[in-house]
């Protein structure tokens, strides 16, 4: 498999579904995703109603994020699942990381993950390990069908064109959480924090992946 290319493909814009083409937009509609805070679009398909203990500690891993209502953070869904959509109009979900551990699977579409694994020791020569890979169908060439991200790790991805064409039908996956996802368990990564994760170099590389405040 070639290196990952960590360009952009397309311009990103503001998630709205009247700017989205008939052929995203159709999709958009049909699942009732609305758009993400990541970047991108969601919609929550399944909340496992056994409580477990929360494994995590009780301090939010981030004050910025909202509270579900009704949630006791004494306890996590077992698990949760969502669809998660990129597409030429909000092409990217912009690096963050979560407490637990999520389990991705592709539905349609090619994208790149890229991981910072800030939860291993440094580097040799400094600085945190980056991984990046293509999502797709094409498994032959190395792309992936399935991706495990354990908890503790930064994750960003963006849209690629679809095989043989300049644009994209967009980028659609289930994402599964465990336990179950809460925005307490969920921060992201400013600029300041990706220089100090992988230097100056490499954070300048992949500023383009961190949201925008």
């Amino acid at each position: 498999m070639t290196a990952v290319v960590l360009k952009p493909s397309f311009r990103p814009g503001l998630p709205e579904v009247s700017s989205e083409p008939p052929v995203t937009s159709s999709i958009i509609e049909a699942l009732s995703l609305q758009p993400h805070i990541e970047g991108g679009y969601f919609v929550e398909t399944d909340r496992d109603p056994l409580l477990v203990p929360c494994p995590f500690p009780l301090q939010p891993a981030s004050s910025l994020m909202p509270q579900r209502p009704g949630f006791n953070p004494a306890h996590r869904n077992a698990s949760t699942s969502i669809y998660y959509y990129v597409t030429p109009i909000s092409p990217q979900g912009n690096f963050h990381r979560n407490r637990g551990r999520t389990v991705h699977t592709l539905h349609r579409g090619r994208g790149v993950y890229v991981l910072i694994h800030a939860d291993e020791p440094d580097l040799p020569g400094g600085g945190k390990r980056i991984e990046a890979f293509v999502v797709g169908h094409d498994v032959a060439k190395g792309e992936k069908l399935q991706w495990i991200v354990e908890g503790g790790k930064y994750k960003a991805s963006f849209l690629l064109p679809d095989d043989g064409e300049e644009t994209s039908g967009g980028l659609l996956i289930s994402e599964t959480v465990v336990p179950g996802f809460e925005f307490c368990d969920h921060d992201f990564l400013n600029a300041e924090g990706l220089r100090t994760l992988v230097g100056a170099e490499k954070a300048e590389e992949l500023a383009w992946l961190v949201r925008k405040s």
